[in-house]
């Protein structure tokens, strides 16, 4: 883990730490462990935090996200909150395919899921949850948005982006650049089972009125719900849903 130097980048990391553990909450020593930080550091900023109303720490001791980000989150909401028009795409989805269904948005070098809606198949795939980073070119969401991607941008990521260390051979630059010609060609890109052996994904790209990818619908199950017949017709369906998603995008812009 590539633990950040400066004081506002180890902040951030605590806050996406406490953002994966919601609503259950973080032990100190978790969020040390999550970031990579000494404890009696990460202790120090949770306190500096929880003084500043960012953390909040319950009953049992164990740390939440705070109040104030509650506020300022409500405050930026009008320009970046995407959840209310994808929500009823993503909750359709689900329903129609049976599968879980998300949508992810690009951060930076990461996606962020914003949105999970289980579908009505028992066993599901638990890989993706609401707060959970992937680098680019990891999981279906971010291999279909680095597709889309100009490709001096992409040669410009690959050139300086190790996965190898997290996520194994399969994620090298060798194997990564023919995933994304396959999603190209595909239209959606596919996750055979690639961070959790048996659980599989696939993923279209959602762009915004520059024609940028910005966010990415997936749909996960496991591997027996993948067969390469039903694969087609789950794409054709992603791919139909993230243009509506699309045009809906433009249209709020």
């Amino acid at each position: 883990m590539n633990t950040p130097a400066d004081g506002v980048g180890r902040t951030m990391a605590v806050l996406r730490a406490l953002a994966l553990h919601e609503p259950k909450g973080s032990s100190t020593s978790e969020v040390a462990r999550d970031t990579g930080l000494a404890r009696p550091t990460a202790h120090r900023i949770l306190s500096a935090l929880n003084e500043r109303g960012l953390a909040d720490r319950d009953e049992t001791g164990r740390w939440l996200l705070g109040p104030e980000l509650y506020l300022l989150g409500s405050t930026a909401a009008r320009r970046y909150d995407v959840t209310a028009m994808a929500g009823p795409i993503v909750r359709q989805l689900a329903i129609a395919s049976s599968e879980s269904a998300f949508l992810s948005a690009r951060r930076g070098d990461e996606t962020v899921c914003l949105i999970r809606e289980d579908g009505s198949f028992p066993v599901r795939s638990h890989v993706l949850y609401e707060g959970v980073r992937f680098p680019l070119g990891v999981a279906s969401a971010g291999l279909a948005i680095l597709a889309y991607l100009p490709n001096a941008e992409i040669d410009e990521y690959l050139n300086r982006a190790d996965l190898t260390g997290d996520y194994g051979q399969s994620h090298n630059a060798e194997n990564l650049r023919r995933r994304l010609s396959d999603t190209r060609k595909l239209g959606y890109a596919l996750n055979p089972g690639l961070i959790v052996e048996g659980s599989w994904g696939i993923g279209a790209a959602v762009f915004d009125a520059t024609g940028a990818p910005r966010w990415a619908l997936t749909l996960t199950g496991i591997e027996q719900r993948f067969s390469t017949e039903r694969r087609a017709t789950l794409g054709s369906m992603l791919l139909r849903a993230a243009h509506e998603l699309t045009r809906t995008m433009m249209r709020h812009r």
